[in-house]
């Protein structure tokens, strides 16, 4: 079984994330949703996920730092409202690049982007945005 994470600053729009991924990813096992970049790496230490849900934004440690502290140990989706990271995230191997408002056929896609990479090791994001 597939495991992710949530990391989401906005307690409403966390439940909101889990709820679609829930509906479109009835597998995917929710490991933890957690609401700062700090809480997000000690479950991630903890629980050993394999896709993370992260917002850019966030408390403590942003999602692009979380992002390059776990470098190579999971796939990465970044869900916010800041379109201008996008083209770095992706050329240097996040999944996707999600923006909020959370649009459910736009998650879908991200979803099967993940799917897709499941079978390959994660992309090393520890350079990202240096």
């Amino acid at each position: 079984m597939t495991t992710a994470l949530i990391a989401e600053d906005e307690p409403l729009l966390a439940a909101e994330i889990r709820e679609e991924l829930g509906r479109l990813w009835p597998e995917l096992e929710i490991c933890a949703v957690v609401h700062d970049g700090h809480a997000a790496l000690r479950e991630i230490d903890r629980h050993q996920p394999q896709v993370l849900f992260l917002d850019v934004q966030m408390p403590g440690l942003t999602g692009i730092e979380v992002a390059r502290v776990t470098g190579t140990r999971a796939h990465v989706i970044f869900i916010t409202a800041f379109d201008h990271y996008a083209v770095q995230a992706f050329e240097e191997g996040a999944v996707d690049y999600v923006l909020k408002p959370l649009d459910p056929a736009r998650l879908a896609r991200a979803l099967r982007r993940v799917k897709d990479r499941l079978t390959r090791p994660p992309a090393d994001l520890s350079g990202l945005f240096e």
